[in-house]
């Protein structure tokens, strides 16, 4: 029988033969397989989408902290109403958001292009509806739909790499009057539950 050292060096011998015949490298911190290549493509989609989805959700729970963490602070912004960085962009949204009595996105899955392996390009529709409260208690607004042209970047900071809107330009398509909109007291004759959502931090909100 071998002696333990004799066939941990065999073991380490082989190894490395299987690993030098399919082309993968020791140390390179990735395998060079052109299957990595495509799965890291694969988690880059699911992150960048992932954010997408995170734009909605931060905007409708007015966490302004959440939607911070969508964009880089020097990102460039154009919504027509405001051209700038995103640093200055992120005020003035939350209070347009936050003056809505409801607000709600939805925005589609992205067609997504990659540039680089740190840099990617982006289309997706979305639609939007919100409503202020109206003299007679009442809640209008509108229903919009639109596209957004979005650029990433995926950043290292302390460590850690994530993907965030490094620009954006946003096209309006068509906008429908929004009446009638539910009340904060449910229904008595279809009583779903509606939450009145002013400020962030309430409390059915979990970060996500």
């Amino acid at each position: 029988m071998r002696s333990p050292p004799d066939f941990a060096y065999g073991f380490a011998i082989n190894l490395s033969a299987i690993l030098q015949q399919n082309n993968w490298r020791i140390g390179e911190g990735a395998m060079s397989d052109p299957r990595d290549a495509k799965l890291q493509e694969l988690i880059d989609r699911q992150e960048i989408s992932d954010v997408i989805q995170r734009y909605c959700r931060t905007l409708d729970w007015l966490d302004a902290a959440g939607q911070a963490s969508c964009y880089w602070p020097d990102a460039h912004i154009e919504y027509g109403f405001f051209i700038g960085p995103a640093k200055d962009f992120l005020p003035v949204v939350m209070e347009t958001e936050a003056s809505l009595a409801r607000r709600w996105h939805m925005l589609s899955t992205p067609l997504i292009r990659f540039n680089s392996a740190t840099s990617a390009s982006s289309e997706c529709y979305g639609v939007f509806g919100g409503g202020r409260l109206q003299d007679d208690g009442s809640i209008a607004g509108d229903l919009i739909g639109g596209r957004y042209l979005d650029e990433w970047e995926k950043r290292t900071e302390n460590g850690h790499s994530e993907w965030r809107i490094s620009a954006r330009t946003y096209i309006l398509d068509w906008k429908s009057p929004l009446t009638n909109q539910p009340m904060f007291e449910p229904d008595p004759d279809f009583p779903l539950p509606t939450y009145k959502i002013d400020k962030g931090g309430h409390p059915k909100y979990r970060e996500l």
